[in-house]
Order: C-alpha cells, then structure tokens, then sequence
C-alpha cells in the first residue's frame, strides 16, 4: 500500500505539464492540508526547480483565525515552503450564506497565486468525496452533481489538484500523529446544524463501520458518473456549438426546437462554461417558458442566484446581477484612465492613443465628465441628421437593456460628447483625441 508521501507525489507527477511552474497549496492549518504541507516540503526537495508556495485565506470568521494564520506562518517557515496571507471580505448581511461567501471569496484570493498551468493543491479526502455525494443526493442531484469531485480539474487556466481523494481521513491523521504533527481545530467543524458536519460526525461513521469500502466505492461511482457526463459533453458537442453564436449567447429559437432532454442539457452546459452553479429542473422549464417562449415583443428576465437570464434579439444572455450606476460620476483628466465602478472597466480621453471614438480637445471652460445615467438625456450622433433620446439611441444601436445603464456616457458641460463604444456626437468629433473604453470582460 501506498504511503501518503507517495500518493501525493504520484498524483503531482501525472498532472504536471511541461511549462508548469508553481504548485500552491491551500492552507487553513487543520489537519488535511497541515499534512498536505507535510508532504509538499518531501516534493519540493526532491524537485527544487518547481517554486512551491502555501496560501492561507484569513476570513475573519472566528475569533481564534488569527492564531491559525501565525500557526500556519509558522509551519510553513518550518518546511521552508513560501507563505502568503490573503484576507476576505464577507458580508454578513447578505442572503448568500457565510459558508458560500467564504468559499468564493477562498478561491478567488486563491486564483491571484497561479498562472497558467499552475497547480492549485487543495486537501479533499475520500471522507470528502462521499459527503459532497450524499449532499448531492440530499439535494436530488443528477450525474453531474453525483460526480462531485475530481482528482484533476481546470481553475481558469490553471488546473485544481486533489491529491488525497484517495485516502481516507483515519490514514492522514495517522500519518500526521506518526511525523508528530500538529494542526489547528475550527470549532465551527463541531456543529452537527451543518448539513456536512451531520454527515461527518453523525452518518459517515456508520456507513463505514457497516462497510469500511464505501469511501472507495464512492470514489468509483463519482468516477463514473463523471465520464458518463465527459460522453455526454462529446455526443452533444456539436449541436452546442450550433446554437452557440460568437458572444457566448445562444439562439433561443434553435434551443425552442430541442427536445426537453437536450435542451436542458445544453443550457446545464452553458451554465457550467460561464462558471455559475447549475440551474435545477424547475429553473430549467422556468427558462423555457418564460424566457425563450416569451411573446417576441417582450423583454424577459428570469433572475437564478446571481446570474439573470435575458433574452434580446432572439438570442439568450447569461447577465450577472450587478448593482446599478445611475448616480456614479466622475471627472475626467485628459490622459488620465478613470476607473469605473462594478468592475465595468476604465475611460480615457487620449491625446497620444489612436484606439476608440475620434472626439475633439474640451475647450478650457468646458466641464469633462462622465456618467451612466441615460434618463433625460438627448444626443445627435454625428452620421445622424437630427437628435433622439438616448433611450430611443440604445434601442437603434442594439445597445441590450442591461447594459444601457452600464455604458459610460462622456459629457462636455450638459451635452452628450460620446456613448460607450458606439458614436460621437455632432459637433464634438475631431482628430486630435480619442475617447476609449476598456472593458474589463
């Protein structure tokens, strides 16, 4: 059999690729990824020419997480494996759970250490594995759900290793207890109100008295049902890509068409490509009814979690929920990027750039500014022969209704100079500056 040491290294070495160049292990100090460092600081000795380091979210949610993040400082130093702190932000006021917010907060801090072909190190189990599965069975999860973790997965453009899905809890921490380690205990992980800590405690236990190989056979089972879904994604590749236009909508009238089966299939698959959780059977006929079968004069909007489902020009839009903008603004200094808010990206008024809408230098008593609320306002594009509210501008320039209030709107004193990305106005063009947007996504 098999040390942990040898395990670890076994699956390390399968999913290199030739121009990886760091391995980054997710820290919290308990004990599956204490031994995981363990195990990292036997690696890199055996590899120097790989950079290693450990990353250990701070989340703010327990009065002991300062003393974990010094000890885990601390055994890093020890294993001569680089340290790193991230801290998160959670809002405890939100509807999305703590225990959601820290997971994504987690991941994202975490995905600032990688770079493309990195290996994410994160410290899941067998014991793991057969919670996510019987809470995906809790939840009356399909194949995908039932699949729950792989041992090798893409993060972006970095890959997501489990190296110890193998191995169940009782041989880390007898290997830990073996090379005299120690590791902290979130008291939290006691509070059986937790659907998963039920599990752990209360279920799991049992199950593996009754039958000491259900971890493995969990293991096989998600296996399975991950190539049945991998089978799946390649039979109905091409008809996806069919109804796939090049912005990453889909045609809603060729999805109309589908069978219910494949239809849901493909919209599962669009979900899960743009990185938000999988909508439920009845968020799927939602889509169906209400949005692609919405009378063609309408302006549909079905609202999942965080992400929106619109419907614009025959086509579906996947929009994330956003907060609106209509009072930002913002001065604006020739040559100078001005950011803008909710991650919409920056403006520019150039003077040197040949990129973006050719508008003429603010004369000197000129107040330049910018904003995003269209309401009230009149414009003139310049290839236009007369002016229209910029509501009835949006509509011509198939501007969706969602990013209408999230395209900048570059004022000169009152008047409207330029919109977003799509005109300049009469008697503001020129060739002596550009007006630019960069958009963040």
């Amino acid at each position: 059999m098999k040390s942990v040491i040898e395990t670890f290294s076994d699956v390390i070495n399968a999913s290199l690729v030739g121009d990886t160049n760091r391995l980054v292990l997710a820290l919290s100090g308990g004990l599956d990824s204490r031994v995981m460092l363990e195990c990292l600081s036997h690696y890199q000795l055996q590899n120097p020419t790989l950079e290693v380091r450990a990353v250990h979210v701070h989340h703010g949610l327990s009065r002991n997480a300062d003393h974990w993040m010094e000890q885990c400082r601390l055994w890093c130093e020890e294993a001569r494996v680089s340290f790193y702190a991230e801290f998160a932000s959670l809002d405890i006021h939100s509807k999305q759970s703590l225990e959601a917010q820290a997971r994504e907060a987690r991941y994202a801090l975490l995905s600032k250490h990688l770079n493309k072909n990195d290996l994410l190190l994160t410290a899941q189990h067998a014991d793991d594995q057969l919670e996510t599965m019987l809470l995906a069975l809790k939840r009356g999860s399909g194949p995908r759900g039932l699949a729950a973790m792989g041992i090798k997965s893409t993060f972006g453009e970095a890959m997501l290793v489990r190296p110890f899905l193998s191995l169940k809890r009782e041989a880390l921490e007898a290997f830990a207890k073996q090379q005299a380690l120690e590791w902290v205990e979130d008291e939290s992980n006691q509070d059986t109100q937790f659907d998963r800590n039920f599990l752990r405690h209360q279920v799991i236990p049992a199950l593996s008295k009754r039958w000491p190989e259900i971890q493995a056979s969990a293991l096989r089972s998600a296996q399975l049902c991950f190539e049945q879904e991998q089978l799946l994604d390649e039979l109905l590749d091409q008809q996806y890509q069919s109804v796939l236009n090049a912005d990453n909508s889909l045609h809603a009238d060729a999805l109309g068409e589908l069978s219910e089966a494949i239809r849901n299939r493909l919209l599962r698959r669009w979900f899960a490509e743009n990185s938000f959780p999988m909508p439920g059977k009845k968020a799927l006929g939602l889509i169906y009814h209400e949005v692609i079968k919405a009378s063609q004069d309408a302006n549909p909007k079905l609202i999942i979690g965080k992400v929106s489902v619109r419907r614009f020009q025959k086509n579906l839009f996947l929009v994330e929920q956003s907060k609106e903008t209509p009072y930002w603004q913002s001065a604006i200094a020739i040559d100078t990027a001005t950011e803008l808010p909710n991650d919409l990206g920056f403006v520019e008024i150039s003077s040197q750039s040949d990129i973006g809408l050719p508008v003429r230098a603010p004369k000197p008593d000129e107040k330049v500014w910018v904003q995003f609320n269209p309401g009230g306002l009149t414009a003139h594009p310049d290839e236009r022969s007369g002016s229209r509210k910029l509501k009835k501008l949006f509509q011509e320039y198939q501007i969706p209704p969602w990013k209408r209030s999230q395209t900048p709107i570059l004022m000169y004193n009152e008047e409207v100079v330029a919109v977003g990305d799509s005109f300049v106005c009469r008697g503001y063009s020129g060739s002596s500056h550009r007006f630019y947007w960069k958009k963040h996504n």
